[in-house]
Formats: C-alpha cells, structure tokens, sequence
C-alpha cells in the first residue's frame, strides 16, 4: 500500500476563526491529505470539530485529552484537576459524533513518570496531551486511567467503530533526547498495548521526532519499532531532522518522513513552515501536504511500488513529448506548475523558457 500522510488543522486559545478552519481542511484535502486531524484547543473546539466533519470526506482524527483539559479549564480549575470521568466522557462523545480516529496516549504510566522526573531530558516533555497526563499522574499520585482502563478503551473502539492511534507522549523535542529510555519504555509499553488490542491500531512515532547523533540514520530504526508494536500500522509525525530551519519545517521534516517511510513507516503527519512559530494559515497547510506528499511518493518510489513508478513513468513520457496538459495533471500543484509556465510564454510548444531552442530533448528528439 502506498504511503499515507495526514494533516493537522484547528483553533488555539489564541485564534479561532471557524471558516478559516474549514477551508484549511478543505485545501488539506485538494492536495492529496488522507485524513486530517483537528487539534482544536479554543473554547468552541466542539463545534469546529461538527463543523469540519460535515465539510470533508476523509477520516477525521481528534485527541480528546485536548478537549477534556480544556473543559476542565472552563471551570476555572487547572488541568491536573481533570477527573477519570473527563476523560472519558470527552472519549466517548468523540465517538458518538462519529470521529475516526483517536490519538490517546495510553503507553505513559506512572512508573514512567517517576523515571522521567529523574532523566536529563534537554527539552523535556513537548508533547501537549502526553504533558496533560504526565502533569495529572505527577500532581495526584495515580495511574493513567487510561493505561490502567485500556480495556474499557477498546470496547468504545469496538462499539463505535474507532481506530486508535496510540501516541508517545514522550516523543523527543530535541536531538538530544531522541532515542532515551524514556521514549524507548512507553514504546514497549504501547507494543503491549497493541498486542491486546483486537481493532486496528496505528502507533505513533512523534511529529517532534529526531534521530541520534548522525541526524537521518536513526529514523532508518522505523520497521524496529514496529516489531515492538507486532507490526501495527506506524504513523510517524515529521520527523525533523534539524532544528535549525524554523520556516522551513516543511522541508526538514519532509526529509525525515521520506527516509522513516522508506524504512517502514506506513503513515506521516505533514509539519508546516509555521511549525514552531504560529498557528498555520492556508498557503502553510498546502505545503505542508505538498511536502509530505514528496515524502511518500519518494519513499514509494525507493520501495519499489508500481504504482509510485508508474506515475514517475508518466512523467518522463509526458515531458519527452512535450505534454504539458499531462505534466500538470502528474504534478502535486497544478496551479504553480501553470503558474510558472505562464510567466516567460513562448510561441513554441516543444520549449520552456529555461532552455529555449537550445532544449536538450527538442535537439536529441529524433536522434535518441
């Protein structure tokens, strides 16, 4: 199968605009996403969720930890105040509204959280639901509800028919803390997990992902990690492999999402050039789906897939002859592709600006 990639789309505490939302979702999907996530935290996160599923026709995935914090916020409470009850609630009305997919970070527990407050971790926790129940098990002393009632989890999974993405809430958010033992333990946890799952799961790598000291070689350790989950479907969210590209953290992590993918990573969530800075307009969800669709279709390409070669094939056809109609079509952004060609026009159509009658394969055409 090829190579899937989701986008991410929702309001903050700090913007909400619920049309711009939708058509965000809607871009998403004009340019190749497989599905798409709302990580909506403002306080109208409920009615932007109803609102973009009634929009699109691809899966839709949440993280209902987001909404049961922000409920507990409404109270005028902190988030380490959140109850089991919360929780849950906010994981079964999710289903109930007929959402796809959910990420839960059930892999932390409470032996791992007394670990981490002893590791030296340079950045930490950078994953905001897996700060949400690390935060919540450290202030009350308890276990995970959810790693603790991950029973009870699979059977709102089976009743309402949901996929879960179990997330690593403890993903790295720099290089230096790629690959610890803490990130490395939740992994065996959620592979544990998994095993007793009966739903299709997909495991979650982390959209802050990096690698060990040589940047690129570690994510190539894609398909181990899937051994320690049996196999499940591995959804991978970047990975970066720099971090000194802010406003280009399409192209880092397009780079690492090609070679995780490559390696064995069956679905990649695009980062946008706003990553890390702002909140993503429409031209960022665009490239950012454009460069994950790079990624997949380079590592479906190295892997061999007919269908990922054939397109390439197509191609090569179409630009030996000179068909740029078909060229267009091929391409992952038709309108910048015509953009382009319509700036410098020519009279010929055997040409492009870029060479003009010195065209390697308008003089070779006949000979080679």
């Amino acid at each position: 199968m090829k190579t899937k990639i989701n986008a991410n789309i929702g309001s903050s505490t700090k913007m909400e605009n619920l049309p711009l939302e939708i058509e965000k979702a809607k871009t998403a999907v004009k340019y190749g996403a497989d599905a798409v996530m709302d990580l909506s935290t403002g306080s109208n996160l409920k009615e932007f969720r109803e609102k973009i599923m009634d929009e699109i026709n691809i899966p839709i995935g949440t993280v209902p930890i987001y909404e049961a914090g922000v409920a507990t916020q409404k109270r005028g409470e902190p988030i380490t105040s959140m109850s089991e009850e919360d929780i849950f609630k906010a994981i079964e009305n999710q289903a109930k509204e007929g959402v796809d997919f959910m990420t839960l970070h059930c892999g932390i527990n409470k032996d791992l959280v007394e670990k981490l407050t002893h590791a030296k971790r340079t950045m930490g926790i950078v994953s905001r639901g897996g700060t949400f129940l690390a935060s919540w098990i450290l202030h009350n002393g308890i276990e995970n509800p959810l790693y603790e009632n991950y029973d009870y989890i699979l059977e709102i999974a089976n009743e309402y028919d949901i996929t879960l993405s179990l997330g690593d809430g403890l993903r790295p958010g720099c290089l230096q803390d790629a690959t610890d033992i803490s990130q490395i333990q939740e992994l065996v946890n959620l592979g544990t997990l998994v095993k007793k799952s009966t739903r299709c799961i997909s495991t979650k790598y982390g959209r802050r992902s990096r690698t060990c000291s040589n940047e690129p070689n570690s994510i190539k350790y894609a398909n181990t990690k899937k051994t320690l989950c049996y196999g499940a479907p591995f959804y991978v969210l970047g990975p970066i492999v720099t971090d000194l590209a802010p406003g280009y953290d399409h192209i880092t992590s397009a780079i690492g999402g090609a070679i995780a993918a490559q390696s064995g990573a069956n679905f990649l969530c695009y980062v946008t050039p706003a990553e890390h800075l702002s909140i993503p307009n429409l031209e960022d969800v665009k490239e950012g789906v454009i460069a994950s669709k790079i990624a997949a279709q380079a590592a479906d390409v190295a892997k061999g897939l007919n269908s990922a070669l054939e397109k390439e094939k197509d191609m090569a056809i179409a630009r030996k002859t000179f068909n740029w109609d078909k060229q267009f079509e091929l391409a992952f952004d038709r309108e910048k592709c015509e953009k382009y060609r319509e700036s410098c026009p020519v009279e010929e159509e055997d040409m492009c600006s870029m060479c003009g009658e010195y065209c390697a394969i308008r003089i070779a055409k006949d000979d080679f």
